[in-house]
């Protein structure tokens, strides 16, 4: 029992600080481009996983894994952090927080489609109506409830919004068969990561001085949303008696985002919103349910886990 107290206080706690990203997204933004909050957010967890590491213990292991696995490193921290987060930023620097934190909501519905076409899984009927109700909340959402209309507050931020989804989703369906430790896999990932994002920010001409409000967003956002939080999360997951129960703590975080994104951001939130995430939600606890399949399905323990955490978070891992 005092395990389970333990494993709730770390998963409530990661709850609450992926509660905070989108407000924390959305303010760096006003002093960062897309480009710089990658690059200085990845500096920021790049050191708190390797801080963790040596904490640890551990940091000695970590050459001689960059000589094991720095092909595998490199390709997935290409997806994860550059590409991911910079389509997720311009997400959140085009579209109301809101509108864009509910839109990522929809990943782990978008891995459970991929992994029809990649890992040759079946479709169950309720994947198929959690598809149909999930991205019906996604036009909700876009289009302010105008359904019929199609006039979006910004079809390119929705699009990005959408392609991080996917993104982010076809990261955790290839890395499920990842035989790397999770925290100094991430952390591999992180550091390889780097030389690209520099090199990007120098192509684009964004290396130059920027505010240190945005320095203090991205630090942030990195050592907690990218990286400390990890931690706590996958500490949650291995203290539990009942990785169901931690898991659906996470369906916490999005009226607490909604809570922070009014009073800190300063949105209006729209009725539209909360029908929408309604409808997202809705659609993922329906994946939940006792699977009605279209054919035999076979699903790996660490892709049904990460299935029912729909927050972009690193513990998908678990």
């Amino acid at each position: 029992m005092h395990q389970q107290k333990k494993a709730y206080v770390y998963g409530l706690s990661a709850v609450l600080v992926w509660s905070t990203v989108a407000t924390a997204f959305k303010i760096s933004l006003a002093h960062l481009t897309p480009a710089q909050l990658v690059l200085y957010a990845s500096l920021a967890s790049t050191a708190s996983l390797l801080g963790i590491l040596l904490y640890q213990r551990r940091l000695s292991s970590l050459l001689p894994a960059i000589r094991q696995h720095w092909r595998r490193s490199l390709l997935l921290g290409t997806v994860n952090p550059l590409v991911y987060y910079l389509l997720l930023f311009k997400a959140y620097a085009l579209l109301p927080a809101q509108e864009a934190q509910a839109i990522n909501y929809t990943w782990a519905l978008t891995m459970t489609l991929l992994s029809v076409p990649l890992l040759k899984h079946k479709l169950s009927l309720n994947d198929a109506g959690a598809a149909v109700i999930c991205y019906l909340g996604v036009l909700v959402i876009g289009t302010h409830g105008q359904l019929f209309s199609l006039h979006f507050s910004s079809l390119a931020g929705v699009g990005y919004a959408l392609a991080s989804t996917l993104l982010w989703a076809t990261y955790w369906v290839l890395n499920a068969r990842d035989q790397r430790e999770p925290i100094l896999g991430l952390a591999l990932n992180f550091l390889l990561s780097l030389p690209l994002s520099l090199l990007f920010c120098a192509i684009t001409g964004e290396l130059h001085a920027v505010a240190w409000q945005g320095l203090a967003g991205a630090a942030y956002v990195g050592a907690l949303e990218m990286g400390f939080t990890f931690v706590l999360w996958l500490s949650a997951m291995k203290l539990t008696n009942s990785t169901a129960r931690i898991a659906n703590l996470i369906f916490l975080s999005p009226l607490l985002s909604l809570g922070l994104i009014h009073f800190i951001v300063g949105e209006q939130i729209l009725p539209s919103t909360l029908l929408g995430l309604a409808l997202i939600l809705g659609g993922l606890l329906l994946q939940k349910l006792p699977r009605l399949r279209l054919g035999r399905q076979h699903r790996p323990v660490a892709i049904s886990q990460q299935c029912v955490n729909p927050q972009p978070d690193p513990s998908k891992n678990v």
